[in-house]
């Protein structure tokens, strides 16, 4: 029976937030990775993150905070990563610490800029971590809900299926219902996926189209996503499971949803720059974009909405002229 031990979380947004009070709930103490001293020190003083999900309070006394990566690598057994993915690498820059024999857990739902790593694929080439060492959280889950004890369904994707069964222990609660997979590539693949057909959908929505379309829309959008996964990764999986379907349907739809609401805002006219700006957050699917279509260069699967959605962000291609050419493509 594998055992998680002491558990970490590294990163601290308001998805790394949701997953941190989920695992205190459960273990009553927890480690936590924040790279600025200042944020801690609110932390611990309000009892609530001060940037991310403030409604949210914590017992500090069941929290060991740290802006020291090495120090929480090195006290705790089990490492949930839960940072935009453009920042990984520089999170990890200072790691001294080795990971290789760590269970390490990835909540990042973004590829590896640059490398265009999945992040299982990156924390197994360049640290050495054995697959059987990585798992993964996915599942339609807004970390606002979470916050708010809304139920939601969690999938813990790892090689080896007793560690998956032993980290969703973690996570269930009366209102987390979890389940495991093997599948790790395919989630993270569609964790990413899902991140821009949310940008379509919200460009398609500042653009005035209605809700039949965006139906349409999302129907085109996980077929596309069944064709790359069984390319990139071929094996006996129900695309319209949950971690799959599910995660596209709540990114493209709900008001929570950063990458839709981007996306909105391009539709509306903004540029991606000042769009950025305004938001004050990250939208994950700006950077997997790029990432998802350097990718497909070398597969070559058919995915419209994937290159109509480079064309407007990189190609700066007027979002009226490319959706309608998309339009037009859809059956």
């Amino acid at each position: 029976m594998f055992n998680c031990g002491k558990i970490a979380i590294v990163g601290g947004g308001s998805w790394a937030t949701a997953i941190a009070k989920i695992v205190v709930r459960h273990t009553h103490h927890i480690g936590w990775y924040m790279r600025r001293d200042d944020r801690i020190e609110d932390f611990k003083r309000l009892g609530h993150n001060p940037a991310y999900l403030m409604s949210v309070h914590f017992d500090v006394d069941e929290i060991y905070f740290s802006s020291d990566i090495n120090k929480i690598v090195e006290n705790y057994d089990t490492l949930v990563f839960v940072t935009p993915s453009p920042y990984l690498k520089s999170h990890l820059k200072k790691l001294k610490t080795r990971l290789h024999d760590k269970f390490v857990v990835t909540a990042i739902k973004g590829l590896i800029s640059e490398d265009n790593l999945l992040c299982s694929e990156f924390f197994h080439q360049v640290y050495d971590v054995p697959y059987a060492n990585i798992a993964c959280i996915g599942g339609p889950s807004h970390a606002e809900e979470v916050a708010l004890e809304r139920l939601s369904y969690l999938t813990v994707g790892c090689a080896d299926k007793v560690k998956a069964k032993a980290f969703t222990e973690i996570l269930s609660s009366d209102f987390i219902k979890t389940k495991t997979s093997q599948d790790v590539v395919g989630i993270e693949y569609s964790s990413v996926l899902k991140n821009v057909y949310a940008i379509a959908a919200g460009i398609c929505s500042g653009l005035k189209y209605g809700d039949n379309f965006q139906a349409v829309l999302m129907a085109n959008a996980v077929q596309e996503m069944a064709r790359f996964l069984s390319a990139v990764h071929p094996l006996e999986r129900n695309v319209y499971d949950s971690v799959y379907l599910g995660d596209l349907l709540v990114t493209g739809y709900s008001n929570f949803s950063r990458n839709r609401t981007f996306g909105t805002m391009i539709g509306k006219g903004y540029s991606v720059k000042s769009a950025q700006i305004e938001m004050e957050m990250i939208a994950e699917g700006y950077f997997g974009t790029k990432c998802m279509k350097e990718t497909n260069r070398h597969l070559h699967v058919n995915m419209p909405i994937l290159d109509a959605v480079y064309n407007i962000l990189y190609e700066k291609i007027s979002p009226q002229v490319e959706i309608k050419l998309l339009t037009d493509s859809f059956r």
